[in-house]
């Protein structure tokens, strides 16, 4: 059984290496998943990968040097990019997609969801009770490698995913076309079966430890939850995400 607590090392083809190689790619509209930066770089060259991620909207973690050297490769010189084998959408453009097909959205954002486990069960449910699309910040969640769309059954490579730099401004952008953005909070009154999933909507689920972050779950347009039986008041984000997609496809089908 593949251990996920342990990752495998990421394949050498599946990275990009060298500062001139990495800013080149991300120049020619190769997307990457993120780029590791040797803390110790200078200021320049710093500036100069973070700028150009920055406008490929590529989430940049500067590490010391012996992270970038447990990946095995030659003449790094301090910067390494992996490869995305998810390939992130435009939001607007999924929008769209999904609207001049004639269908209502359904939408999912994850906020803080960082175990890979979680993700891909999550990624699998979705697929399965049409989500359209899943939404993630550039920063903060589980990064969406070979471990997760494994864990996903391949989900992940199926269903659009839109990596955007502030969840705060796609919320925004979700409200500007319409859709409604309900948030999942374990002490919301209103349950899931009083809530209409039948229009165009958007679900946040956030961390099981930490919730949905408190300035984006105030701009949501509501706040559900699902009833449970009992005082045990607490559910995997998989399943309760689950749950709540199983109640929008029953009103769907119906």
């Amino acid at each position: 059984m593949k251990n996920f607590r342990h990752p495998q090392r990421p394949k050498k083809s599946s990275l990009v290496y060298g500062r001139k190689n990495v800013l080149e790619a991300l120049r020619s509209g190769q997307q990457f998943d993120r780029i590791y930066l040797d803390r110790e770089a200078p200021g320049s060259v710093q500036k100069e990968i973070r700028e150009a991620a920055g406008l490929a909207g590529v989430p940049v973690n500067t590490v010391p040097a012996a992270k970038l050297n447990s990946f095995h490769v030659p003449d790094h010189e301090g910067c390494i990019a992996q490869i995305a084998r998810v390939q992130y959408q435009d939001l607007q453009e999924v929008i769209s997609w999904v609207t001049d097909k004639g269908e209502a959205p359904l939408f999912l954002i994850l906020d803080g969801i960082t175990d890979i486990r979680n993700i891909g069960g999550i990624a699998r449910t979705a697929l399965c009770t049409g989500v359209q699309a899943i939404i993630i910040p550039e920063k903060g969640v589980g990064a969406l490698n070979e471990d997760a769309i494994l864990t996903s059954a391949g989900a992940l490579e199926k269903i659009a995913v839109c990596r955007v730099n502030s969840l705060m401004k796609a919320v925004d952008e979700l409200h500007l076309n319409g859709i409604r953005v309900l948030a999942s909070e374990m002490k919301a009154t209103r349950s899931i079966t009083e809530t209409d999933f039948t229009i165009p909507v958007a679900i946040v689920m956030g961390s099981e430890e930490k919730g949905i972050y408190p300035a984006l779950l105030k701009i949501c347009d509501e706040k559900i939850s699902i009833p449970m039986k009992g005082g045990f008041e607490s559910l995997n984000v998989s399943v309760a995400t689950g749950m709540i997609l199983y109640e929008a496809m029953k009103q769907r089908m119906a």
